[in-house]
Order: C-alpha cells, then structure tokens, then sequence
C-alpha cells in the first residue's frame, strides 16, 4: 500500500492562505448584509449617530411599521409578483422554443439565425425608438409593458442551446423518431424533462430581473395601481427624504434623519426577502445548471 503523501510546509502556507482569503472575502460580503438587517430592527438616534457595528440596538420595528403603513406597499408586492410569475412563464417558453431549435443539426442556417440573434446584443434601437414602438404597440400604461419587451435574453438563448447540445445525446433524439415521436414531442416529453437544471437557472435569472425592474415601469408606466414594489419602495424614500436647511432644531433634524435610515434599511429588506426564499428551492439546480457544459468529454 502506498503511504500518504504528507502535506510539506508550502501547502500548509498556502493552506493557511486561501483559508485567510476566504475569510476576508466572507466578511466582506456578509458585513454589509448583516449591518443593513441589525440597522433596519435598531432604534433611529442609534442608527443616526453611529452605534449600530453589528447587532440591533434598542430593537424597534418602527421602520417597518413605516413601511407598510402605506398602502401602497400591498399593491406594489401584488404587482411585482405578477410581473414576476407572468413575465418568467413567457420568458421561459420564449427561451424554449428558441434555443431548442438551434441546438439541432438538422436546422438550416441555424448559424445565420444565431448570428441575427447575437447582433442585438451589441446594437439596439434606443430609448426613444423602444419607447415609440410600445406605445404604437398600445403597450404604454399597461402590466404587458414590463413583459412582453423583455419576453426574451439572447444570452440567456445561448446558454439554454448549449445545454440541449451538451446533455440531450443525439442518439435520443434518434430513438424517439423511430418510435414515431416529431420534434414538439420530443421536445415536451424528453427534452424538457431533462432540463430542469437550465429551466431553474433561468426562471432565478428571469425572476430576479423582474422582481428588481425598476426602469421600464419607470418609464412606460403612469398608473400608481400598476407599479411594482421597487417604484414604491423608491417613493417612500423620496417623500421621506429631508432638507437640513427646512429643519431649525438640530434635535428634530437628527430624528427624522434617524427614521429616514431606518427606514431605508428596511426598505432593502422588505425587496429582497422574496428573492432570497425562492433561491433555497432552486439552489441545487441552479449549481448543476451553471456548471453544465464547462466541462465536456
């Protein structure tokens, strides 16, 4: 039997290394989170004045008592689930049923229509062309203006063919023909079925994008019953924003400066807890999807 090798001083430097490295970088990335969470829970003169390093001070939910004290809030969550849930269905289908089809051999020109598919990336018409096109459309002040322009990504078209190339084998695809199965059976009974890692990464893509658009309903929307949550999350704070130079008493200043953060911080957690408790669901397809077609042989 072979006797293990045991590590010489290089590795366990390096060791101790990477192990260093990680930790910084894990406390670089969980400080802020964690200090946004404790501010949002701390009472408003300890956010103000700087007392607030890692856990709540002086615990209060008056921040998010502000925060659906507005009833907005209700209808702003109902509205981003919708464009959330409506728009990731379409962009999944989309997405389906145009990287399917280029991942097959047997289509001509599939370069041709990739190459079409791929100049959109680097070019595109505008602000003021897309603007015009959904308002001709009859698209402008409606819930269909957030989906139906972004019913599709081209990169994310790209990624979904390579995996249909890479894991779907061609001998497949022959042995459902012989049994008598068309291109739309194959790709609904077998296809699909095989794809559930690449489906959940792009609905985690897809509906974190949604849940997040903030500048097209900026934009085409007009309606305060069809905005999402992030246009009303972002009034909140722009009506809760304070002049110094309208405040006198230093003492009232410093509050309302205290609840305006507080109610900032709690504001970022009310927007990102949905996102955050989908993730767990998708992780383990998420990590198999990504991780497809980087190595092949």
């Amino acid at each position: 039997m072979s006797k293990l090798i045991k590590p010489t001083v290089g590795d366990r430097i390096f060791d101790v290394i990477i192990h260093l490295v990680l930790c910084v970088g894990f406390i670089v990335v969980a400080y802020p989170l964690l200090y946004v969470v404790s501010a949002s829970f701390s009472n408003p003169q300890a956010v103000v004045s700087g007392k607030v390093w890692l856990f709540p001070v002086n615990p209060t939910l008056q921040g998010y008592a502000a925060v659906f004290k507005n009833p907005q809030i209700v209808t702003g969550f109902m509205n981003s689930l919708f464009y959330m849930i409506v728009g990731t269905l379409l962009n999944i289908v989309m997405t389906v049923i145009a990287a399917y089809p280029l991942s097959r051999k047997e289509l001509q020109g599939r370069n041709v229509v990739t190459l079409f598919f791929v100049i959109t990336m680097f070019f595109s018409g505008g602000l003021i062309p897309s603007y015009l096109l959904v308002k001709n459309l009859g698209l402008l002040d409606t819930r269909w203006a957030l989906i139906i322009p972004a019913a599709m990504s081209v990169w994310n078209v790209i990624i979904t063919r390579t995996f249909f190339q890479v894991t779907i084998p061609q001998e497949l695809y022959e042995a459902a023909q012989i049994d008598g199965a068309g291109d739309f059976r194959f790709l609904v009974s077998i296809a699909i079925k095989l794809s559930a890692p690449i489906i959940a990464v792009m609905a985690l893509y897809y509906g974190v994008g949604h849940w997040n658009t903030y500048f097209s309903a900026l934009i085409y929307l007009k309606s305060p019953e069809l905005f999402p949550l992030q246009i009303i999350l972002r009034s909140i704070l722009v009506i809760n924003n304070i002049d110094p130079t309208m405040v006198v008493d230093f003492e009232v200043l410093q509050r309302k400066q205290g609840l305006t953060d507080v109610l900032k911080y709690s504001v970022i957690v009310v927007a990102s807890v949905p996102v955050l408790l989908i993730y767990p669901f998708v992780q383990k397809y998420f990590v198999k999807g990504v991780m497809i077609g980087s190595i092949k042989g």
